[in-house]
């Protein structure tokens, strides 16, 4: 699965999984656009991006607003002069009950997770649509199937990726822009670090595979849907949980 010579972009890649995601593509021949909210956070992955050899650009991003993404792309293009690879995988958590959500909490997730999609699928599909190639991948969440307590929001933002992944997938199918979402689920991370011991245990019982997913294996699946060898594949939805909720 070589990407030498491809251009990736990685939305919240300053940490966790968007990182991981960045490092991978990197490792397999890509050069990066590093964007974050997180100054310091982006220059740090885009230093480590540069250490595997490939070039990289970071640039302070919040998805949700239209001049910073607009920005971005303007950045990437006159930087590398292509841009191949999507991956949407900012977001963030804002967790609370249904009957206490406010509506600051609940629009604050959307506009991370659906509106800063859609701004960066939109940005992306005008240039892929005119080279006629490209790759899109969506992070999302298994919460978007099964829902999660606390999390309507969240779980709401989720689900509606996978809706916006399908539509964007058959629009841009002519164009050979391949257009497919990753459905992670409990995977190590700072935000599930946090989470008490039992509660854990509750969830990794439910794991057919009886283990906590690493950033790695979802790497692994975008560098697979970023790849030749899913040239055939768009609108699909994979799940990377080691079989919970299958």
């Amino acid at each position: 699965m070589d990407l030498t010579g491809k251009v990736a972009m990685v939305t919240g890649a300053g940490q966790g999984i968007g990182r991981e995601i960045a490092l991978f593509l990197a490792q397999h021949g890509a050069d990066l656009v590093i964007a974050d909210w997180n100054e310091e956070s982006a220059k740090f992955v885009a230093r480590e991006v540069e250490q595997l050899g490939r070039s990289a650009l970071w640039q302070k991003t919040d998805v949700s607003k239209r001049s910073d993404v607009e920005r971005l792309f303007d950045r990437t293009l006159d930087r590398f002069g292509a841009l191949d690879i999507l991956v949407n995988n900012a977001g963030i958590t804002r967790d609370a009950m249904l009957h206490k959500m406010t509506d600051e909490q609940f629009d604050e997730v959307i506009a991370v997770h659906m509106k800063g999609t859609f701004l960066c699928m939109q940005y992306a599909a005008r240039h892929m649509r005119e080279r006629n190639q490209g790759k899109i991948v969506n992070i999302s969440s298994i919460g978007g199937k099964v829902g999660n307590i606390g999390q309507v929001n969240y779980s709401g933002a989720k689900a509606g990726l996978i809706g916006m992944t399908k539509a964007a997938a058959k629009e841009l199918a002519k164009f050979h822009v391949n257009v497919n979402a990753i459905q992670p689920g409990f995977i190590d991370t700072d935000m599930t670090r946090v989470i008490p011991e039992k509660i854990k245990e509750i969830k990794i019982a439910e794991i057919p595979m009886q283990r906590m997913g690493q950033p790695l294996d979802i790497a692994r699946a975008v560098v697979f849907l970023c790849s030749d060898y899913a040239d055939y594949m768009t609108g699909n939805v994979l799940e990377v949980t080691g079989g919970r909720f299958m």
